[in-house]
């Protein structure tokens, strides 16, 4: 997956969020990744964490998200 093709399809307030999305965007299919700034891990509450999937795959990804019962912090466009 490279990074020029790749878009943040919703932002999370923690890594573990993020994860749990990650993983029901692998149930559907969809490869995804996640983009946390928390210094490695050590910083876990800086910031939140962004779930990134090929843009061919982001109108799949808001669907297979929606679908579930995941509470995201907001969408990135």
């Amino acid at each position: 997956m490279g990074s020029s093709d790749l878009v943040a399809v919703s932002t999370f307030r923690s890594t573990a969020d993020a994860l749990i999305a990650k993983g029901v965007l692998d149930e559907a299919g969809i490869e995804s990744m996640m983009r946390a700034d928390n210094a490695g891990g050590m910083y876990p509450a800086i910031s939140g964490a962004e779930l990134l999937v090929r843009s061919e795959d982001v109108a799949k990804a808001r669907e297979a998200l929606g679908a579930g019962v995941l509470g995201a912090a907001g969408d990135s466009e």
